[in-house]
């Protein structure tokens, strides 16, 4: 198996850019702060808020209604709010500046080594396949698309919420040409998906997996893994344990240790890096970076301090077998 680790960025690029919090008496001068580290204080308090809420769990007879009809709470989800809800990830160029494929695209840093499809003379060689799995509304999708305009790029992409894909679809920024939306649950044993495998160079993971229940979560990635290039790559974002969103849930909402409910139905699970890299290695794949994004968000006005946590991730599918 070809090393990986001539490519290793453990480095941490935060998307904000690098303001730090040198001097915590001055910690509400700014709106955010990057790469805060926890001290012990703030890990007991995060883990005595995740005891008293996992010590009432949500029913069993309701946990099998969250899962056999998760794509329905989904359809809800995006029949109330449709387009309106997340914005577009600009953002995603500067944490995956791979996914700037087109010569034109300016990108915050230099992507030479990841300009697959591009050669010496800026020229188009084969078509760059990317596939976004959760696609929702097109928030990823398009803005690949626009950046990469006039480029050899293929977006595929899919949700199992039908609602979501319709609404891709009805975009007026959707060109078949470009892209093919289409319905899939990937937690599911059976996929239709137009596309075979070891035929793409890029596969978007963004807060999707941990829509997922666990114990479906290995299948999954096993699965996609299977679709990857040689040399081909899962990008992947996610919650991190402790986020500030797995701590404002309350008692009665928690359905295993690190997953939860929504009001709306929707679940997520907050992920620890351990359990990322265990994911993608078991699945074949060569980590090409994986960290912990921290941030402090601080709301002046009321004095509050929020910490973010997210964990990103790339990782390879080998070029050869040792």
């Amino acid at each position: 198996m070809e090393e990986a680790s001539g490519c290793t960025e453990n480095r941490k690029k935060p998307q904000f850019g690098t303001r730090y919090l040198n001097e915590p008496e001055k910690v509400f001068q700014h709106n955010a702060w990057d790469d805060v580290e926890w001290n012990e204080e703030l890990k007991q308090s995060a883990e005595e808020k995740l005891k008293l809420n996992s010590q009432t769990l949500v029913p069993t007879e309701d946990q099998e209604k969250y899962e056999n009809e998760a794509n329905q709470f989904w359809d809800k989800f995006y029949n109330i709010h449709e387009n309106r809800f997340f914005k577009d990830r600009h953002w995603l160029f500067t944490e995956f500046p791979d996914l700037c494929i087109s010569s034109n695209t300016n990108c915050d840093e230099d992507n030479s080594q990841n300009n697959i499809g591009v050669d010496s003379n800026n020229k188009a060689k084969e078509r760059v396949n990317i596939f976004e799995v959760g696609c929702g509304v097109g928030n990823t999708v398009f803005p690949i698309l626009e950046t990469n305009a006039g480029s050899n790029v293929f977006v595929y992409c899919c949700d199992f919420s039908e609602t979501a894909v319709s609404l891709v679809k009805n975009n007026s920024l959707f060109d078949p040409n470009y892209c093919h939306a289409f319905v899939c649950d990937i937690s599911s044993d059976v996929w239709n998906v137009p596309f075979e495998e070891s035929s793409l160079d890029f596969i978007i993971l963004v807060f999707v997996l941990s829509a997922i229940h666990p114990e479906k979560m290995q299948s999954t990635i096993n699965r996609l893994a299977k679709y990857l290039k040689p040399g081909g790559e899962i990008l992947f974002r996610d919650y991190g344990k402790y986020d500030m969103v797995e701590l404002r849930f309350k008692p009665g909402r928690c359905l295993s240790e690190h997953f939860y409910v929504r009001g709306d139905g929707t679940r997520v699970y907050f992920f620890s890096e351990e359990e990322v890299h265990n994911l993608f290695t078991t699945a074949g794949l060569v980590q090409t970076q994986l960290y912990s994004s921290k941030r402090l968000q601080v709301n002046r006005g009321k004095q509050l301090k929020m910490y973010r946590i997210w964990i990103q991730a790339k990782y390879m599918r080998p070029l050869c077998k040792s």
